[in-house]
This record gives structure tokens, C-alpha cells and sequence, in this order.
């Protein structure tokens, strides 16, 4: 389903971890950086070396309370490098870090290397394992697990869905693409897509040849294209609350 908008409201794998945080634990309602170092003897899926990514926990998160869903945000290429304070520059972690407001997530956004990809297949097995780790570390729901990213990480966000369909309960894409090839692992995932008509960095057509291939499927995804906007269709994406209330109309049937 195609949607025009002119403006919108706000493997089982064997891991030895070799570090733990490297800062502080955030308290609820806080985001801090942190580190997970890690290495595995599975070579059919090994992670390897370390990720810094930001951690945020809602409000009225309670490790002994109701588990919460889980976002896992892929930034730009503009913010890789090793100091991860550099990936609240947009999207969810800028709105519940620079901006204070509140999600109601637990929200995981990892730092890519410096001249790596989070398509790199090294990224794509460094994600999953972060994500087993905050799964055995924090009270979540792992039939809520959401995946989202913009630029490089929609790109990254098709590609990781792709890697690990049944790692998802949804996903939303923002000025991505991916492999059309990829339409039968992802026809089973709620997807909405994101992308501005007069992107010149990233073509809208990247992201319509994957809402096209999966549809032939006959799957569930939607694509809001921005008539006069650029590349930056995350920023009016990110503050449409329809976004985040989507996300947590989905849920991963039991196994």
C-alpha cells in the first residue's frame, strides 16, 4: 500500500562475551553509551570484536516488572566511528537523548565501525549477537522486537530483517534499499517504508523496487513517500507517533 504525504505529526550460536558495559547502566528513563565485546567459536555465525551502541530504558522500565518491547535503531553513515554519544544525532535515539522526550521502548542504537557498512555481513552477525545480548541482560519481550533505520541503516534495515526474518515483529525502513531477491525472507514481516520523491543521495526508486517485489508476494507493507522532500525524510518520520503506535500493533506469533 503506497501512501503520498506532504507532512505528518510529529542459529543458534554459542557466544563468549569478553566484556560487559563499559559505562554506567542507564537508569530508567535515561540513554548511555555502552560497550559489548565479544567472540564466538562458531564459525558458521561469528561475532567478533566489540560494538559501542547507546542504551536507552523507558521510564517505567522494571527489570522485575512486565517485559517491554524492544527498537533496534541503525543510524547513518555520517555517525560511525568509536565514540558512540555521535549516534543521537537523529532518529529515536536524538528524541529520548537531546530532545528528553519518552519512548515507550527499551531502544538499542549501535554505533557502526568507521569504513564498515551495516550491510557487511561482519555487522549483520555483530547485530544479531547484541541482540541475544540485551535479550539475556534486560527484561524484554521477544516477540516485540522492532528494527528501524535511516540511509546507510535502512539499508541496513533491509538487510538484517532479510539475514533474520524471524528475529522481528516489524520493521520500517527510511531512505534505504535493499535486494528485491530478498522479497520471500521478508514477505512474512509487517514492513512500512519511508522515502522523500526528491532524495538525491538515496533514489526513491530503491525503496519502491522492494515495496514492489514484496507485494507481488502478497505481503504486508506500505510505502509513505514525501512529494517535496530530499533525503531527510527520517527527521518528520521519526515525530509521526502513528510510526511508533504501528510498531506496537505487531507481535511475532508464538513459536
Amino acid at each position: 500500500m503506497r501512501q503520498h504525504a506532504a507532512a505528518l505529526f510529529f542459529i543458534p550460536v554459542v557466544l563468549i562475551y569478553c566484556g560487559a558495559a563499559a559505562a554506567t547502566e542507564p537508569a530508567p528513563g535515561e540513554q548511555r553509551p555502552q560497550t559489548l565485546s565479544f567472540d564466538t567459536d562458531n564459525s558458521k555465525n561469528s561475532a567478533k570484536g566489540k560494538i559501542d551502541y547507546l542504551l536507552y530504558l523507558p521510564q517505567q522500565y522494571d527489570k522485575n516488572q512486565q517485559p517491554w518491547p524492544l527498537m533496534l535503531f541503525l543510524h547513518g553513515s555520517g555517525e560511525r566511528g568509536d565514540d558512540a554519544t555521535r549516534v543521537d544525532r537523529n532518529g529515536p535515539p536524538r528524541i529520548v537523548g537531546r530532545e528528553k522526550g519518552e519512548l515507550p521502548f527499551v531502544i538499542v542504537s549501535p554505533q557502526c565501525p568507521k569504513d564498515a557498512w551495516w550491510t557487511d555481513p561482519q555487522q549483520l552477525k555483530n547485530l544479531n549477537a547484541l541482540l541475544d545480548r540485551i535479550l539475556a541482560d534486560y527484561r524484554i519481550d521477544a516477540r516485540r522486537i522492532y528494527l528501524t533505520g535511516l540511509s546507510m541503516g535502512g539499508f541496513g534495515t533491509w538487510h538484517l530483517a532479510a539475514a533474520y526474518p524471524d528475529r522481528f515483529a516489524a520493521i520500517v525502513p527510511i531512505c534505504g534499499g535493499g535486494k528485491p531477491a530478498d522479497a520471500n525472507r521478508l514477505r512474512k514481516l509487517p514492513i512500512w517504508v519511508f522515502h522523500g520523491a526528491d532524495d538525491q543521495i538515496v533514489p526513491v526508486a530503491r525503496s519502491e523496487e522492494m515495496v514492489e517485489a514484496i507485494e507481488q508476494l502478497g505481503a504486508d507493507v506500505r510505502l509513505t513517500v514525501y512529494p517535496k522532500t530530499g533525503h531527510d525524510s527520517y527527521t518528520e518520520s521519526y515525530k509521526n507517533p502513528k510510526l511508533y503506535s504501528w510498531l506496537l500493533k505487531h507481535k511475532r506469533p508464538a513459536d
